[in-house]
């Protein structure tokens, strides 16, 4: 007879993976995106200096997560590139499940690549929950504030999520919290009160030299409470979906995959000089 334990395992893994999905689980994947971005031979424009870099979010991939977004910036002449991390072995697809401070490293890697590859001084990282949360850790202790002009979150998870005080469950189960780490260290860096994020955040959410701006929405249903996504400090600008367009009712993942007003608000994160204002109307630009 199984132990309750032994039982347990699977079901635990299952939920929390499925709550924990901080990006859309994997369309039917393309092998390079089409639609003009990863292009390597792009050269940035005067009118925008600095090439994107979007950063996936949990379970998302560099191409499933920006099927709507990398054309939206490229089509407005943004040099754009997506990158992987945080790949476990024998998973395909379904990327950000590593440890977050190891993903941060390939993170590092890749910015060079770019910054290399099109001879700009700086980027702008875009990333959608684990993907906007991520990078603060290469902005912080690996070096990436002197190469990063701006950081614009979708629905972070900046300081975690206890997924509605589902998380916190785990310690009612023995061995639960300890088979998260092992099997998908990345689902455990994000959880509310976690070593990686208590390190992150201590001292203070931000760095000198890089704009954040985090962009939220009050239907995150997992990113919980929806304000864990926002950050303090200066150079910081918290914005909520729904104070910009009533009326939208995007969630967690909607907001990453196809909200054309979040975009609109991207857009003016990237080039705050010419922002124009975000409404519902926004949808049609």
């Amino acid at each position: 007879m199984l132990s309750w334990k032994r039982a347990l395992r699977p079901l635990t893994a299952a939920l929390l993976a499925v709550a924990i999905g901080l990006a859309p689980a994997a369309t039917a994947h393309a092998a390079a995106p089409s639609s003009g971005w990863n292009n390597w031979s792009c050269k940035p424009s005067t009118a925008h200096p600095r090439p994107v870099v979007l950063v996936h979010g949990t379970f998302g991939n560099s191409v499933d997560n920006w099927l709507s977004l990398a054309p939206y910036l490229v089509k407005r002449g943004y040099c754009v590139f997506s990158l992987d991390y945080g790949q476990l072995p024998g998973v395909p697809f379904f990327h950000g499940l590593g440890p977050v401070a190891k993903s941060a490293e390939q993170l590092d890697t890749y910015v060079d690549r770019v910054l290399t590859a099109t001879g700009a001084g700086e980027v702008d990282l875009v990333g959608h929950s684990q993907g906007g949360m991520m990078p603060r850790h290469y902005l912080k202790f690996l070096g990436g504030a002197d190469k990063v002009n701006a950081l614009i979150g979708l629905a972070p998870d900046n300081h975690g999520t206890t997924l509605h005080g589902l998380t916190g469950l785990l310690k009612y189960f023995p061995g639960a919290a300890d088979l998260l780490n092992s099997a998908t260290p990345g689902l455990a860096d994000q959880m509310a009160g976690s070593a990686f994020l208590t390190k992150l955040n201590e001292g203070g959410d931000t760095v000198p030299g890089v704009r954040y701006t985090v962009i939220a929405t009050k239907y995150d249903e997992v990113v919980t409470p929806w304000r864990s996504a926002f950050l303090d400090g200066p150079n910081v600008k918290n914005v909520v979906l729904q104070d910009l367009c009533a009326i939208d009712l995007s969630e967690h993942l909607a907001i990453g995959l196809f909200d054309r007003i979040a975009y609109h608000e991207v857009v003016n994160a990237l080039d705050p000089a010419k922002a124009k204002p975000t409404t519902c109307a926004s949808v049609f630009d």
